[in-house]
């Protein structure tokens, strides 16, 4: 599985090289929509994020951490109803620490933690239910984890 940009796809390809294996776009995994931050800085964008509630849409078109994170929870539920026993996932830094992160119940940060690039993560059924089910929880009522601070 890849997103629908290109270069998650070309990952794809090179890590099941040689494999006769289904390669299937899953855009539900894309990383969230940056709206007028689009092919700007990544610090624009994180000093507009870091500013604002989870809910906020970001300018220009963009998606909200909250919408972002019940999309991702649907794609999850999506890849565990598929009959593959192992599925390769290759997606993005956002959506990658929310499900790192909600994978053992843990709720979204503003500040997200650094996600290596090319870096895989083994999930296991149970914790990629747990990852959609508390993404699902979280965007019914967004708090960040890092609120406090």
């Amino acid at each position: 599985m890849a997103t629908r940009l290109l270069r998650t796809q070309e990952t794809l390809e090179l890590a099941l090289h040689g494999r006769d294996v289904e390669r299937i776009v899953v855009a539900a995994l894309d990383e969230i929509g940056f709206g007028s931050y689009e092919g700007g800085a990544l610090a624009d964008y994180r000093s507009w994020a870091w500013s604002n509630e989870p809910d906020a849409l970001c300018p220009g078109g963009g998606e909200s951490r909250v919408d972002t994170a019940d999309r991702i929870a649907g794609a999850l539920t999506e890849l565990l109803g598929r009959p593959e026993e192992t599925i390769l996932a290759v997606t993005h830094a956002l959506p990658a620490r929310y499900i790192l992160d909600a994978s053992d119940g843990s709720f979204p940060a503003a500040r997200i933690a650094h996600v290596p690039h090319a870096m895989p993560f083994a999930l296991d059924a149970d914790a990629a239910e747990l990852a959609a089910e508390t993404l699902r929880v979280w965007a019914t009522a967004p708090r960040f984890a890092d609120a406090a601070r």
